[in-house]
């Protein structure tokens, strides 16, 4: 039970009541707690830091190993924040979103505030060594990036995205700061490339949180969260979505053009037939029940699912893309 719900949670945020709870190890316990899955798209991003960093030179492993390690811990600690956060405020009280489409270790009463709070300090601490260690041996210049880092975990919730900014919060957070920090990390030296292929990345991972944000329109504007879908209203929001999702070939051809990137690029074209079944189902309004076939753990979310799908598609073409590039040419 615990091996198959441990992998699971490597997959999706997996359901689990008090019984099955209890008999998880304490690992399997926080991996669910900090809805794991989806620090991939953190992951993603700090490998290709290092791949882009591999590309122009000798890379400290090490760091680069820890840069990873301190950059998934700090989205784990991040997510249990956003729950805590979102629980005392009562804004995952009742039938909200959040409570459906996996565990919710406060709402389903797995763990006390105080527990939950024990996750969020020795997850949090664990990445401040990790960023403390590279500071340490790289220079005081990787301090103002952990800064900065730290204010969107700690204000993403609130009140950034309350006021609009979660999306973009994502776009800077999951491009420039985390691509553009473990470059910096992994080499000793900044570099604008990096920035501009970490912002190309993000564009996904805002993809998803856009198709989130719309999923949840009608709660959050009950609830005074008023996210930019919330703002511009679901037609508008899918568009932009898709925009958002188009916007990374456009950039493509830019880099490529300007040379920072090669003919690997032709990769992400098998991303294609990815994105043209998620564009089309950004065209259609989200429906009222769950369709015939769906993944049933994900439900009330649509657009959210499907973008991630995309996604992870769009992740892996590109993570293929620069290792051909700089490892294998």
């Amino acid at each position: 039970m615990s091996e198959a719900i441990w992998v699971k949670a490597l997959r999706t945020v997996p359901q689990v009541d008090k019984a099955q709870w209890n008999t998880l190890s304490l690992f399997t316990r926080w991996l669910i707690a900090s809805r794991f899955s989806v620090t991939i798209m953190t992951f993603s991003s700090a490998i290709i830091g290092v791949l882009v960093a591999l590309s122009h030179g000798s890379i400290d492993v090490g760091m680069s190993m820890l840069c990873i390690l301190g950059l998934v811990l700090a989205h784990a600690t991040n997510n249990l924040l956003n729950d805590y956060t979102d629980s005392v405020r009562g804004v995952d009280k009742g039938n909200y979103f959040r409570t459906q489409y996996g565990t919710h270790v406060l709402e389903g009463e797995l763990l006390t505030k105080k527990q939950l709070m024990s996750y969020i300090i020795i997850s949090g601490l664990l990445a401040i060594f990790c960023g403390a260690v590279i500071i340490y041996l790289r220079g005081i210049e990787v301090l103002w990036l952990m800064l900065i880092g730290a204010f969107f975990v700690l204000f993403y919730t609130w009140p950034l995205k309350k006021l609009a900014l979660g999306e973009l919060s994502v776009l800077l957070v999951w491009g420039p700061l985390m691509v553009g920090g473990t470059y910096f990390v992994a080499s000793g030296e900044w570099s604008v490339a990096s920035a501009l292929i970490g912002t190309l990345y993000a564009l996904a991972p805002t993809a998803v949180i856009f198709g989130k944000h719309i999923d949840k329109i009608d709660m959050d504007k009950s609830k005074g969260i008023y996210s930019l879908p919330v703002l511009l209203g679901e037609k508008k929001s899918r568009k932009v979505a898709q925009i958002i999702m188009l916007s990374q070939y456009a950039l493509t051809g830019y880099l490529y053009i300007n040379g920072y990137l090669g003919l690997g690029v032709l990769l992400l074209l098998l991303a294609l037939p990815t994105l043209i079944q998620t564009l089309n189902v950004f065209n259609q309004i989200r429906p009222n029940e769950m369709p015939q076939g769906f993944r049933q753990e994900v439900w009330p979310l649509w657009f959210a699912p499907h973008a991630f799908q995309y996604t992870r598609r769009f992740s892996l073409f590109f993570l293929l893309m620069l290792v051909v590039e700089n490892i294998l040419v």
